[in-house]
C-alpha cells in the first residue's frame, strides 16, 4: 500500500511548486509567459496512473502529447506537447522519515520542485531529446542536479544545505518515462 500526502502536506507540495517556479523564472531569467509556454502538470500519488508510478524515485516525469481534431484538411492538425510531474509521494515521506528530523518535507519538496521544472524546460526546448537514450539520460540527470544546485543558491531556507548534501547527484531524483 502506497503511503499518499495528507491534507497537511499537499499544500506543502503546492507551495514548494509556486516557489520553484520563482527560483526558476530567476536562475534561468525567463518571464512568466516563458515558463507557461512549457506546459507541464503536477499530480500526487493519488491521483496518478498505474504506469506513473515508478518505485525508487521522488517524481516521475512523463511526456503526452495532445491533438487536437482536425476540423478540414489533415495538415491543419494542431497539438502540443506536455508533461506531467508525477509525485512519488512514499518515497518523498519515506526519505523525510529515514532522516530522523534532518531532512524536512518543505526543503526537500522545494529541490523537487526546482528539479523537475528544470527538466521540463530543458526537454521542451530542445536541450535534450525526451527519447534520449538511457546512458544520456543519466548524463542530463547530472547536469540538472548541478542546475537545481545553482538555482537554490539564493535560497535562505535553513534546512536546504542539508538537502543539497544529503541528495548529491548519485540519488534518483526522478525518473524520465513516455
Amino acid at each position: 500500500m502506497h503511503r499518499c500526502f495528507n491534507s497537511a502536506e499537499i499544500p506543502v507540495a503546492v507551495k514548494a511548486f509556486n516557489d520553484a517556479e520563482k527560483f526558476v523564472l530567476r536562475h534561468f531569467r525567463l518571464t512568466e509567459d516563458d515558463l507557461r509556454k512549457n506546459k507541464y502538470e503536477v499530480k500526487t500519488l493519488a491521483f496518478l496512473q498505474k504506469h506513473e508510478v515508478k518505485n525508487g524515485a521522488f517524481a516521475h516525469l512523463c511526456k503526452y502529447a495532445y491533438e487536437k481534431p482536425a476540423t478540414g484538411a489533415p495538415e491543419a492538425k494542431e497539438g502540443f506537447d506536455f508533461y506531467r510531474i508525477c509525485l512519488q509521494d512514499d518515497s518523498i515521506l519515506d526519505a523525510v522519515a529515514r532522516a530522523n528530523s534532518f531532512i524536512k518535507l518543505s526543503p526537500l519538496m522545494l529541490y523537487i520542485a526546482v528539479h523537475e521544472l528544470i527538466h521540463v524546460l530543458r526537454f521542451s526546448n530542445g536541450t535534450i531529446d525526451f527519447e534520449a537514450p538511457q546512458e544520456e539520460k543519466e548524463r542530463e540527470e547530472k547536469i540538472v542536479h548541478n542546475l537545481t544546485r545553482d538555482a537554490l543558491r539564493s535560497c535562505r531556507q535553513n534546512d536546504m544545505d542539508i538537502v543539497l548534501d544529503c541528495f548529491s547527484s548519485q540519488f534518483a531524483i526522478s525518473d524520465i518515462f513516455n
